[in-house]
């Protein structure tokens, strides 16, 4: 119980753990001993979801079944990720041999060295960037044999790492994904009884360690996708149990050595995506670049991928000794000559054949039919020509062909159309030819893929026809498949690639086939004669003027209406809410129209897209309408998705009920005059603009609505409004924000603890209202963060050091502006890290982590800066100013490498500017002004351009300062000496600096106060400055 007390379980897997169920045996996710009742074994992992693809998918394209449907998976899997800390208690369960704590959010590992009897560790994903000591800790664990770590967070590499542990029993070891280092750590090389090591996706650099050679039980060495830059190091060859080999993707060059036959064992390759290469012995006496003891070592071998090289010569003949290989890959090579006729005598089990952008040529055999097993068959870019074998129609078990950018002739689907299990088929680019009917289709009912652009193909069916497949993607363009326009289409239900142009159409388009291509992101229906009435229309961005004309009446057909970025004046006429009855997109934002919105809109009923802004609407709307948006508005636009009204001059109240609610999914009616109460909203809306408006009051009847349980509000955009009160503590019905901005209001108190339930935010903006409190504890909750603005308030208190632990995607953090005090955090550092989620193997990085801006300026914080915050390589901006910091700027200052802006002014710093500064090639903006700082200035392009003003106030010499350091140092040594002496003497330094101030100011200064137009002028100019500088600000 202790255990669960600190998790945040989303999805309440946890939920029987409880007092009524004490006995712990009986709870889900928890094994014991049937005897003892010890507990033996804990599964808390979260997995991520796996997409349906194609069998054998490390070698094929990744073809998602339902790519939408599979991103939802991902968020749902990100949802039910457990987090919070790990209680230490967890190393009371002594007799614990299984942990699984994967794919979840979760902090610390002080627990770790207790379970001495522990075998099984996976911490996949989790957070270990505090635990400067988790390697001693694991390698504590005499009992360990499988260690997984893969995607995990560690701590920076300058922690010291020891160079052997003392892993006795360790087997198994994947650090996949953790990008932390760019060498292979030497403690690994001393694991003496590895079976399995990975270490994929970490960028590691130079050649293949020798020391991989001491690891001689190896079995699966995964060194994928790196940075290795050398040949295939000999001491690899001498792991004679090695079993699977994957070195793809990395730089490896030269030729494949004789010494891999020494590889008795393997029955898995993996050398694509390299530049390897090679020259057949002459000895062989044929023109082959893989020798022939190659393919007699993998006698056994299950897959052999050598694809994306630079490998040449013809059909290896040896391949014939192979019987159980399942998959070849020899595609992006530089093999030539015919594709031998014995290739399906002998490759009986083969499944996945690709031998794409090669230079084969010839005809293929009816031999190819023997493939009884194939799943995959890639001939694609070759120069194979000829018709293709009836012994095709053989192939009952595939399910992807590539045949495309070839020479083959004549009718393919005479030898297709029994492949009923074929899913995906690429035929483009090909001299085929001839007529197709239904019966030619009718058996292809798992079609989801079809490419066949480029031939000579007529397509006859009938009216009625009703294909049994449904396609996701279709190009059948240059195909005869006209003349009337194909009426089969209106059977595919969720195409989102439609090609059909140049087939030649002589009709109009059907209304329904706009709604058969709504999920579409592609249609292209070009070089056909088709001759319907105009239905889109769009002039966007153009330099159009004048009015509305009225010869558009016309088209009564519009769909679609665009004018968008224009200079089009003038009132919106009534006659395109008369005319325009089928309208579904209406587009006039970016113009000069004025007036109002005229009434007879609201009979276009199936409008969903409505885009006024950044216009001048306003002004002469009739008194009936009472000066505001009209009444019937919301409720014509209730099934809209998009309504912009922003930027214009709109004003008075919105008229909105609890019955009646806005219900438009996207709105956005920013810069207007509008007033009164904030709208009531139903579930439907997700995005909300009505900043830099008039509204006023509370919030509470808006956030607290008991209407619904439960809000759909992605964005809440309240900014610049006239607001006041606290803000509500009712967070929790809208659980979906992304980005809420109240700045600009005039908001009191504390934020509500109900805002740490907003899981997925993402940005929040309280900046400019009159908070105060200490630094909100809940905010820790809201580990998605990316921005934070809480400037401008009357925050006080310290920046907690949780900041930097728990808000690990922050990106831009301002402070600037209240009363905090204390130190900045160390634990700042942490923000480097960035996430990184991965899913069957696919690394999808995200720079979220990497912040870019910190603001803390005007506060009251003390102490030092932080050394930790050079390590945000990704900084942009640093703003420090008008704080208390003592010490110096830390000396590796430089090594924050994106810097283009840091203002550390007006502090108690000390010491000299670090010379690395000089070495930020994006910094535009240095203020170090009215510190302590002393010496000379560094020396680099862009500081010697900036404004002196920004190095005054210090002891600082040398350009932009004219100071010379040489002439400093001299009045230095002056004013020692004069100390050595009785110290009565003129100091005629101070004396000159003296009049000449006397001189300054009755030159400038006194004219002021003798001449009135002067003073008007002096100070209409600053009270102009300090005007934009409070706007900027």
């Amino acid at each position: 119980m202790k255990l669960k007390h600190h998790l945040i379980d989303p999805s309440n897997r946890l939920s029987s753990w409880n007092h009524n169920n004490s006995n712990c045996c009986q709870w889900p996710l928890v094994v014991c001993n049937n005897v003892t009742a010890h507990v033996l074994q804990l599964h808390l992992n979260t997995s991520p979801p796996t997409p349906e693809i194609y069998e054998y998918y490390e070698f094929d394209d990744l073809i998602f079944e339902d790519e939408e449907a599979y991103y939802e998976a991902i968020v749902a899997y990100e949802r039910s990720q457990i987090g919070g800390e790990i209680n230490p208690c967890l190393g009371d369960l002594k007799h614990l041999n299984y942990l699984d704590l994967s794919g979840n959010y979760l902090l610390g590992q002080d627990w770790l060295s207790s379970l001495s009897k522990l075998e099984y560790l996976d911490l996949g994903y989790t957070n270990l960037s505090k635990s400067f000591h988790w390697l001693q800790a694991v390698g504590s664990l005499s009992s360990l044999k499988h260690l997984y770590l893969r995607g995990c967070r560690l701590p920076l590499p300058h922690y010291s790492q020891p160079s052997a542990l003392n892993f006795t029993s360790l087997l198994t070891l994947d650090m996949s994904d953790t990008s932390l280092f760019s060498f292979v750590p030497k403690w690994i090389f001393g694991l003496a009884k590895l079976v399995s090591l990975q270490l994929r996706g970490n960028n590691i650099q130079g050649p293949i360690p020798d020391g991989i050679q001491n690891l001689t039980l190896l079995q699966n060495l995964d060194l994928f996708s790196n940075s290795f830059s050398s040949s295939i190091p000999n001491g690899l060859y001498s792991l004679r149990h090695l079993k699977f080999l994957n070195l793809a993707e990395n730089n490896l060059n030269g030729s494949i050595s004789n010494a891999l036959g020494n590889l008795t064992s393997l029955v898995g390759l993996h050398l694509s995506d390299n530049q390897l290469e090679g020259k057949l012995p002459t000895s062989l006496g044929i023109l082959d670049s893989i020798p022939t003891w190659f393919w007699g070592t993998f006698s056994q071998a299950i897959y052999v991928n050598l694809s994306h090289n630079h490998i040449h010569g013809t059909f290896p003949a040896f391949l014939k000794k192979i019987n159980p290989l399942i998959s070849l890959d020899l595609g992006e090579n530089n093999f030539s000559g015919n594709i031998p006729t014995w290739i399906g005598e002998r490759l009986l089990n083969i499944k996945i054949l690709r031998l794409r952008s090669n230079k084969f040529s010839g005809n293929l055999t009816d031999e190819i039919g023997v493939f009884k097993n194939i799943v995959r068959l890639d001939f694609s870019d070759n120069l194979i020509g000829g018709a293709l074998p009836i012994s095709f129609e053989k192939l009952s078990s595939l399910k992807s062909l590539h045949l495309s950018e070839n020479h083959f002739r004549g009718n393919p689907f005479e030898n297709l159309r029994s492949l009923s299990n074929l899913t995906y088929l690429s035929i483009y680019d090909n001299l085929f030819q001839g007529i197709l009917k239904e019966d030619d289709l009718a058996n292809l009912m798992r079609l989801k893929y079809f490419m066949a652009q480029g031939s000579n193909l007529t397509l006859k069916v009938g009216p009625n026809w009703h294909p049994n497949f449904q396609l996701n993607y279709l190009d059948m363009s240059s195909w005869q498949l006209g003349p009337n326009f194909p009426s089969w289409l209106l059977s595919q239900n969720k195409p989102k690639v439609i090609d059909i142009s140049n087939t030649g159409i002589l009709d109009s388009i059907p209304t329904w086939f706009w709604r058969t291509c709504s999920q579409a992101f592609y249609v292209n229906l070009s070089h056909n004669h088709i001759f319907a009435k105009l239905q889109f229309l769009q002039i966007r961005n153009n330099s159009l003027s004048g009015t509305l004309p009225t010869t558009l009446k016309k088209n009564i057909q519009l769909i679609s209406l665009d004018l968008g970025e224009n200079n089009l004046t003038g009132t919106i006429p009534m006659w395109v809410g008369e005319r325009f009855i089928n309208l579904r997109i209406l587009g006039f934002r970016s113009n000069n129209f004025s007036g109002h919105i005229p009434n007879e809109i609201c009979g276009m009923s199936h409008l969903q897209v409505l885009d006024l802004a950044h216009n001048k609407l306003s002004g002469n709307i009739p008194s009936w309408i009472l000066d505001s948006i009209p009444t019937w508005f919301w409720g014509t636009f209730s099934q809209a998705s998009y309504v912009n009204l922003s930027h214009n001059h709109i004003h008075s109240k919105l008229v909105t009920t609890i019955r009646n609610p806005l219900s438009t999914k996207i709105v956005d009616l920013s810069t207007n005059h509008l007033c009164g109460k904030l709208p009531y909203l139903s579930r439907n809306v997700k995005w909300l603009d009505i900043s830099s408006n008039s509204f006023s009051g509370p919030m509470n009847d808006f956030l607290c609505n008991k209407q619904f349980e439960q809000f759909g509000l992605n964005l809440l955009n309240l900014a610049s409004n006239n607001l006041s009160g606290k803000i509500p503590d009712c967070w929790i019905k809208w659980p979906n924000l992304m980005d809420v901005n109240l700045q600009s209001n005039n908001f009191v108190g504390n934020l509500p603890p109900s805002m740490g339930s907003l899981a997925i935010l993402k940005s929040c903006n309280i900046r400019n209202n009159s908070l105060s409190g200490t630094f909100p504890v809940f905010l820790k909750n809201n580990n998605e963060l990316i921005s934070l603005d809480l400037g401008k308030n009357n925050y006080s208190g310290e920046i907690p050091t949780w900041i930097g632990e728990r808000l690990l995607n922050i990106k831009i953090l301002r402070l600037r502006s209240n009363k905090f005090s204390g130190h900045i955090p160390n634990e700042i550092y942490l923000f480097i890290y960035s996430e990184e989620d991965f899913y069957m193997g696919h690394k999808y990085k995200s720079i979220l982590g990497l912040v870019t801006n910190i603001d803390l300026s005007n506060n009251n914080l003390s102490g030092g800066i932080p050394t930790e915050i050079t390590y945000l390589d990704g900084l942009i901006y640093l703003k420090l100013s008008k704080n208390q910091l003592t010490g110096q700027i830390p000396p590796s200052a430089g090594n924050m490498r994106s810097l283009e802006s840091m203002d550390i002014s007006k502090n108690q710093l000390s010491g000299e500017i670090p010379p690395t500064i000089a070495n930020l090639s994006f910094l535009n903006e240095l203020d170090v002004s009215y510190n302590h700082l002393k010496g000379q200035i560094p020396t680099g392009t862009q500081i010697q351009s900036f404004e002196a003003s920004n190095f005054v106030g210090n002891n600082l010499c040398g350009p932009p300062l004219p100071i010379n350091c040489s002439f400093n140092k001299q009045i230095s040594s002056v004013k020692r000496i004069r100390t050595e002496d009785d110290g009565h003497e003129v100091n005629w330094f101070f004396v000159s600096m003296t009049l000449g101030f006397v001189v300054v100011f009755c030159i400038v200064v006194a004219p002021l106060f003798i001449y009135k137009s002067w003073r008007y002028v002096y100070f209409y100019f600053l009270d102009d400055m300090l005007y934009k500088m409070q706007s900027y600000w």
